[in-house]
């Protein structure tokens, strides 16, 4: 099944982000579930959140994976939105 993580920032939080980031990156290719991620931008064009979709077997081990990740454990997220996705296009 394909999960959408939707991931928002806490305010003021771009060092968090950038001080993880390798962490983070790491633990995606180590992982080997993600399909495709990003940063998401704010207005200005700065990083202010991800959007990941998780190629897994369940929502639970989706909410595993998000839990792990360098970023959640450094407290960069304001919310996390899990929700399994059906791809239609692309």
């Amino acid at each position: 099944m394909r999960v959408a993580l939707f991931c928002h920032d806490k305010p003021d939080a771009l060092q968090v982000r950038l001080d993880n980031r390798t962490a983070h990156l790491t633990y995606i290719e180590d992982t080997g579930v993600v399909e495709m991620a990003g940063p998401l931008l704010n207005p200005e064009g700065a990083m202010c959140g991800s959007l990941v979709i998780l190629s897994v077997d369940s929502l639970a081990q989706a909410h595993e994976w998000a839990a792990a990740d360098p970023y959640a454990k450094a407290g960069l997220f304001a919310s996390v939105t899990i929700s399994e996705w059906k791809k239609v296009i692309g």
